[in-house]
């Protein structure tokens, strides 16, 4: 999940994070139409933030965006529904297999924690930490995937 750019890498961590709250959340009967609310929630989420970003330059700048910065705006961001794509593999692989709803959802939430376990790890990598250091970032990312996985645990 580390990405070309700073907002790219976090776009793409916040994508996973709430993809697994979506999965966790959800009440669907089947696999796919997990898939499907996880995606449309994605590209609302996505659309929300380029919204906001968008308005927040017209407010600061005193004047509406001009084309060049709505292309731009429009053209960024989309990690944070591509960094979910194997966790949505996962579930979707798994509900074509005949794997019940609720075990294929709990497979894609242990996929996003590893993901999320891996960010960590990468970024203390990148940000030159100890070892120590990388074991807490790797922790304190997986704990967002452990979290999601209760949280289904709990409501189903």
């Amino acid at each position: 999940m580390r990405e070309d750019t700073e907002e790219g890498t976090a776009a793409a961590i916040y994508g996973v994070i709430v993809s697994a709250a979506v999965m966790a959340s959800s009440h669907a009967e089947s696999g796919v139409k997990v898939d499907l609310a996880v995606l449309v929630t994605l590209v609302i989420y996505w659309g929300a933030e380029r919204y906001a970003r968008l308005m927040a330059q017209r407010i600061h700048a005193g004047h509406k965006p001009r084309w060049p910065e709505v292309r731009h705006e429009l053209g960024h961001g989309w990690e944070m529904i591509t960094a979910s794509a194997l966790p949505l593999v996962v579930l979707a692989a798994l509900s074509v297999l005949g794997v019940g709803v609720q075990a294929a959802v709990l497979a894609a939430l242990c996929c996003s924690t590893v993901l999320l376990g891996i960010a960590g790890w990468e970024m203390g990598r990148e940000g030159r930490l100890t070892t120590g250091e990388r074991l807490v970032s790797t922790g304190v990312a997986a704990t967002f995937g452990v979290v999601m996985i209760v949280f289904k645990s709990l409501l189903h």
